[in-house]
Parts: C-alpha cells; sequence; structure tokens
C-alpha cells in the first residue's frame, strides 16, 4: 500500500497519545511483558510512522514492561533452497561463500515490517542470536526472553515464544492476524508427534571469530493460522478493538498457545 492509498485510508492520523489511548482501552497495561506483531499500514496514517508507535507502545507499558517484537531474518538461509524468489543455480555457491554471517546487532529483518525494523536498532534493545528466527526486546524482562535460543527448533522449546509463554507474558496482533502470530510456532512444536520429520537448514554465522556455515532444524509445515484465530476468538479470550485506523487483538501466550495445540491435535496435525 502507498503512503498515498494510507492517507486516503485514514479519516483522523494517529499520534503517540491516540495511539496510546487505544491500546489502553484494549486492556495493553503498564508493567506488562508483550510479543507485539505490527502491520504500520493497516493503522493508518501515523504521524512520526513506526517511531510513534514503538513510543505509543514504550509509554503505555511503562519502564517495569517488556516490549519485545520477532526479528526474524530468512536471508540469512542456503540460497540453494531459496523458492521465493528463487536465483540462478550458477549464483549459489557464490553466494554460499560471500554471504556475510548473521550479527544480531546489525543485521536486518526480512518481511517483518517497518517497526520491528526500526525498534531492533534503538539503544537498549537486544536481540536473540538464531540467525532465521530471532527476537528483540527491551525492559526488565528482555534477558529472560532472549537468552539461550538455541539453533535447533528455534521456534520451539528453547525459543523466545516458550519463554513468553513461562512468563505469562501476552501477544498483541497490530493491525495483523493470527498468520503473523509467531507463538502459533510454538504450538505446532507441542503439538507434534515425536519423530516428526524436520526440515534441514543451514546458516551463515561466526564461531569462535570464524565466519560458518551451521546446521539447524525446523518443523515443515503450514498449518492453517488464520482458522486456528478464528477458533480461539471465539472463545472470548482475545480482546479486540480499533488502534489508530485498523484493529488490534491482544492475549495471554499461555492461552493462544494452549488453545493451538488443542486444536492442532485435534486436527490430526503430524499423523
Amino acid at each position: 500500500m502507498s503512503e498515498q492509498d494510507v492517507i486516503d485510508a485514514t479519516e483522523h492520523p494517529a499520534t503517540a497519545e491516540s495511539l496510546g489511548r487505544d491500546l489502553g482501552a484494549l486492556g495493553l497495561e503498564p508493567g506488562a511483558t508483550v510479543m507485539v506483531h505490527t502491520s504500520l499500514s493497516a493503522l493508518g496514517y501515523v504521524i512520526g510512522g513506526a517511531e510513534t508507535v514503538v513510543t505509543a507502545l514504550r509509554h503505555t507499558i511503562g519502564p517495569d514492561g517488556t516490549l519485545m517484537m520477532p526479528t526474524h531474518s530468512s536471508q540469512y538461509t542456503d540460497p540453494g533452497g531459496w523458492r521465493n524468489p528463487p536465483v540462478p543455480p550458477g549464483w549459489v555457491e557464490t553466494m554460499r561463500a560471500t554471504m556475510p554471517p548473521f550479527d544480531p546487532e546489525h543485521s536486518p529483518t526480512r518481511e517483518m515490517g517497518v517497526v520491528a525494523e526500526h525498534f531492533r536498532r534503538l539503544p537498549g534493545v537486544i536481540r536473540s542470536t538464531h540467525p532465521t528466527v530471532s527476537a528483540a526486546a527491551v525492559g526488565p524482562r528482555a534477558a529472560d526472553l532472549l537468552a539461550d535460543h538455541p539453533l535447533d527448533r528455534g521456534l520451539g522449546e528453547g525459543s523466545p515464544q516458550a519463554r513468553l509463554y513461562d512468563l505469562d507474558g501476552q501477544v498483541l496482533l497490530l493491525g495483523v492476524s493470527h498468520v503473523n502470530n509467531t507463538s502459533l510456532h510454538l504450538a505446532e512444536h507441542r503439538a507434534v508427534p515425536s519423530g516428526h520429520p524436520l526440515l534441514a537448514q543451514s546458516s551463515p554465522v561466526i564461531v569462535g571469530g570464524t565466519r560458518r556455515w551451521v546446521a539447524h532444524d525446523e518443523i515443515d509445515d503450514d498449518n492453517d493460522f488464520t482458522a486456528i484465530g478464528v477458533a480461539f476468538a471465539a472463545t472470548g479470550a482475545q480482546r479486540s478493538g480499533s488502534v489508530g485506523a485498523g484493529v488490534g487483538h491482544l492475549m495471554r501466550a499461555r492461552a493462544v498457545v494452549d488453545f493451538a495445540v488443542g486444536w492442532l491435535r485435534d486436527e490430526g496435525y503430524g499423523q
């Protein structure tokens, strides 16, 4: 969506103050530990853009709150397996040999949106070390959420999403749907039967000061997160309301993950 399209679709521009009121009405409170997934354009025209959205979130949860966002970077994978888009076969070896290694401090996100990309670069924000499914956070619980993020099953039991669950944190979908809810990948890991096939991946990272390609595994599945979200909303455990010109959805991480595990098992996931 172009900026002109966003302007044309917006009756009143949003400000940090107006977004804060909307977030408070949705139920986001001071001291919250929350993982936010966002689409800036879906909120209508926001004066100050991504910076204003982050300011509103941090002001709403206050200094005792912890804000986390997914900062995935799927570009740090073997180009021989790329499909969206694929690269010419003749390029692959050169790309493998020269691709920069993942760097939590400097590597950009991919397809996470401008809010997450702005957030990860702010002073005081720290980022987990997984080369493809990292998260970034700031606040008193940031280190607890991001520590020891393992390479294998990066969205599973060692993930920031799992730590959010342990801390009884919240998930906020801001202008996006459950299709973007990364906590549902944790539910996949918990629902999948033992021995389910894994997708072999590799990424360039720094190990002991040297650039190396390292192997890691992830579940290779494409479940219907839209259907899960619709069914979960029907339970009443999700609060929804206007945020800017868009819609926000706020829920407990434990509630949505536990529900999704049951839904996936009922659907025979992985069998």
